[in-house]
């Protein structure tokens, strides 16, 4: 088993749901084998969608996951989908180098330098104290440390020995408290702490919001822990939610089970009955996880 980055963009050229699946071309079959059963990170370069001219991705690792199976995609020769499972955002997305530290060494040319034929490899191996480096930076205000670099070096661009770690970071991560917090941070970022379906916004005197983060596919029938999977909700609406008496048409409409909500609840529901969704459409949610709520939770 070893360890890899995955390279996806937010508009993707394959046929990747990186909650779920990631697709490759045969080229990268070997490299995807061989993290089976260990974890990856999954990269976002500058470039998105198929012009060469466009610009607009992060540059930068922005969620992990365990690969759990490559498999053959049966209508596509030569491609093969990479199955995940226990995937997670970071809380901040790390860009692959900060001042002079590169969280890949192979990345950096002898001469301080970018590699552009190493970052043309989609999928990479990792070693094991990159990745944990990785996430110790993604998850940094979590843990409680400072963001940048984490440590890698004493001195900040000499390759020195890498500093000591801890090694129980992938432990929390795989911690269900950690996903949650970790989960419920994202999503109420993403919707400014407001609910999405009744448009309220309320913060407690030590600053505290009262809304609450929930999962439209569950996680107990293996809904990923991704902003695309989430929905900020108040106290009441998120018990509706989880219990089928609302629910979400594609176009983000609101469905409200008929006969089972009382009037005086469905009135909490924003006048245009649509969700409302946060500024940046790649965080809105995924259409695959509201299917799975509206056929199988949805009491309509």
């Amino acid at each position: 088993m070893t360890k890899a980055v995955f390279m996806t963009r937010a508009d993707p050229t394959y046929d990747d749901l990186p909650e779920i699946r990631y697709h490759f071309p045969r080229t990268y079959l070997g490299a995807a084998e061989r993290a089976i059963g260990d974890w990856i990170v999954y990269y976002e370069p500058r470039r998105i969608g198929s012009d060469p001219g466009s610009h607009g991705g992060r540059q930068a690792y922005f969620a992990t996951a365990r690969v759990t199976a490559v498999e053959p995609d049966p209508t596509t020769p030569d491609h093969f989908y990479a199955f995940v499972t226990d995937y997670l955002e970071l809380d901040r997305a790390v860009p692959f180098r900060e001042g002079q530290h590169y969280y890949e060494d192979a990345l950096r040319r002898d001469d301080g330098g970018t590699s552009k034929g190493a970052f043309g490899r989609s999928v990479r191996p990792l070693p094991d104290h990159e990745y944990d480096l990785i996430l110790q930076a993604g998850f940094a205000p979590m843990l409680g440390r400072p963001a940048e670099a984490m440590g890698r070096y004493d001195i900040p661009g000499v390759a020195e020995e890498p500093a000591t770690f801890e090694r129980p970071v992938i432990e929390s991560v795989v911690a269900r408290p950690f996903r949650d917090a970790a989960f419920a941070r994202r999503v109420k970022a993403a919707y400014d702490n407001t609910c999405a379906v009744t448009g309220i916004k309320m913060i407690n005197g030590g600053g505290r919001a009262e809304v609450q983060a929930a999962h439209i596919r569950p996680v107990e029938a293996n809904g990923p822990d991704s902003v695309r999977n989430g929905i900020a909700l108040s106290g009441t609406i998120h018990w509706m939610f989880d219990r089928g008496l609302i629910s979400l048409d594609d176009d983000y409409a609101i469905l409200v089970a008929r006969d089972r909500v009382p009037d005086t609840v469905a009135r909490l529901i924003d006048g245009e009955g649509r969700l409302r969704l946060p500024p940046r459409p790649d965080l809105w949610p995924h259409p695959q996880f509201i299917r799975y709520h509206r056929d199988v939770v949805f009491k309509g």
